[in-house]
């Protein structure tokens, strides 16, 4: 074919039945809802978005293109934090951040050298009381010099220093209720909850609208998040008409990388997961964004620090995004699912405020049930968190919180303090297999996979042609732990024998699922449990680790 040929060659227009259609004759069986995906906010997320399908709604953008980059600086004493804060500046920081979490010794010249930045880079502050020392930066700053001052703070109990009119100090602030398991929806909503409650505050709307800005903590789920951002805009327009204001003046929306799925655990794939969340930001329209580093949890090094600053350097430089105003718009997914949320959230802001408001909901328990469901997605397998309940590096880990980071609700947790308890002391595993290679492999493959995420490590057997040469092997070996990899005639061919010959203390599960009848009978005979998909790995290493500690007895599940 010619480069003319291929230049002017044309193809059939489809429309969604035709699509519907080859998609149906595709699934072999399975009905095309399965090609759906379910969410936490309730919203389900259709394989394909058309023209036809497309739900319109109120599109409310940023006022102007890019981002201000935010990083924020990790330091001890003054001196080290003035020094590492000019550092970061010189190599594309934007601001000055600051977190209370961790202590900083501060002495009255670095503070002063504060006082001069932040006349010249926005300043941005969370997680600080109301004694904290860098405070009293602001009351260095000369008073003819104070307008210049631009930023967010959020101090309980503090009062800004006069002249400062252009810092905001009344900050909806999700980051908590997000890692207590808040999805999208519940997020735009208590952030509306907590603008009603600072607007309670104020005289008129416009004063408080200058001095309002909101926080979100940005996730790993994409398309969500992008919309989040983009539904919050449109949110915020409906709020203000509430009030009689029909040109709602914009606000700042700050964003930070999520830590609800970081992990320890192999932390370098904390990287993906911050470039994943800090793109998803930007593209819904981010005004401000802050990167943690990927070993945060542990306690950032300068090459972590400085990888974190890169992520939003690289996106600026590669992708363009700074250049548009609303990168996301158009597309018939995305302008979908920013309606859908806005809908939801509207309603449910309307139902925290009939129940008593932003404190009341933050106590009815809601958000517990919410984390719940997470935990248990990432338990039985549902959600991944790559290196962690999925592809598990069984590695040394450093386990030791920094105190530099206070959260709650990482969904990883669970799975590290496993990989802690068995990297104290651990059964020697073996998987017994029976067969030929390719048979038994995936089983074999999916049993050191599914351990490996508690930190387990185990070895293969040879592959044992009956129960017998199995009783043979184990009695030459210290195995305190078996797990029978073989296809499901195999296993039950050889099972019943199996059990019977094993050593007394011998801890023996069995990977598959099977007939509720034949596993109670296994399960009579002395077996364990078993190893299955869709288990929940948590509860199932717990009890590992305590059948073995107990001394056998069998766990029965």
């Amino acid at each position: 074919m010619s480069i003319h040929t291929m230049k002017s060659t044309t193809f059939e227009q489809v429309d969604f039945e035709q699509w519907k259609e080859e998609a149906v004759r595709s699934l072999k069986g399975k009905p095309l809802e399965s090609l759906m995906t379910k969410t936490l906010e309730g919203i389900d997320l259709q394989p394909l978005y058309t023209r036809e399908s497309f739900v319109e709604g109120v599109r409310v953008t940023k006022q102007q293109t890019g981002w201000i980059i935010a990083q924020q600086t990790h330091a001890t004493t003054g001196q080290q934090f003035v020094m590492e804060l000019k550092n970061s500046l010189e190599r594309g920081n934007d601001a000055i951040v600051y977190d209370g979490t961790q202590p900083v010794e501060w002495d009255d010249s670095s503070l002063q050298e504060i006082a001069q930045l932040i006349t010249d880079y926005p300043v941005f502050i969370t997680n600080t009381k109301q004694h904290d020392s860098f405070l009293k930066a602001f009351t260095y700053v000369d008073e003819a010099n104070r307008a210049a001052v631009k930023g967010a703070i959020a101090v309980s109990g503090w009062t800004l220093p006069e002249g400062f009119r252009h810092v905001r100090t009344s900050g909806a602030d999700t980051w908590t209720a997000h890692h207590n398991g808040a999805d999208a929806v519940t997020e735009l909503a208590l952030a509306l909850a907590q603008a009603a409650q600072y607007m309670e505050k104020h005289a008129t709307f416009n004063h408080f609208a200058e001095d309002f800005f909101v926080r979100f903590a940005v996730d790993t789920h994409f398309f969500m998040e992008i919309a989040k951002f983009r539904a919050f805009r449109v949110l915020w327009q409906a709020f203000s008409a509430a009030y009689g204001v029909t040109d709602a003046p914009a606000i700042p929306l700050l964003a930070t990388t999520s830590l609800r799925s970081y992990s320890k655990l192999d932390p370098y794939v904390n990287l993906l997961r911050a470039g994943n969340e800090t793109f998803a930001a930007v593209l819904g329209g981010a005004d401000v964004m802050t990167v943690h580093p990927h070993d945060v949890l542990t306690g950032p090094s300068d090459s972590s620090v400085r990888f974190a600053r890169n992520i939003q350097l690289v996106i600026k430089e590669e992708t363009h995004v700074d250049k548009v105003i609303d990168p996301a718009g158009g597309s018939y997914f995305i302008e979908t699912l920013t309606a859908e949320l806005v809908d939801k959230a509207w309603a449910l802001f309307i139902e925290i405020e009939a129940v008593g408001g932003y404190e009341a909901f933050m106590a009815s328990g809601r958000l517990a049930t919410l984390l719940e469901q997470r935990r248990n997605e990432v338990a039985k397998g549902k959600k991944s968190l790559i290196g962690t309940n999925v592809y598990a590096d069984v590695a040394v880990t450093e386990f030791a919180d920094w105190s530099g980071i206070a959260v709650e609700g990482r969904l990883a947790e669970p799975f590290e303090n496993l990989r802690s308890l068995f990297s104290k002391e651990q059964p020697r595993t073996v998987l017994l297999t029976f067969g030929v290679l390719k048979d038994f492999k995936p089983r074999a493959d999916f049993v050191a996979g599914f351990l490996a995420t508690g930190g387990i490590q185990c070895q293969w057997s040879p592959a044992f042609e009956d129960a017998q040469a199995a009783h043979d092997w184990l009695a030459n070996e210290q195995v305190d732990y078996a797990i029978v990899c073989a296809t499901p005639d195999m296993t039950e061919m050889v099972m019943e024998t199996l059990l019977k010959g094993c050593p007394e203390n011998l801890l023996v599960d069995v990977a598959g699922k099977y007939e509720p009848k034949i596993e109670q009978q296994w399960l009579d005979a002395g077996l364990n449990g078993f190893l299955f998909a869709g288990q929940n790995r948590v509860d199932k290493l717990v009890a590992i680790h305590t059948t073995w500690k107990g001394g056998g007895g069998g766990e029965k599940a």
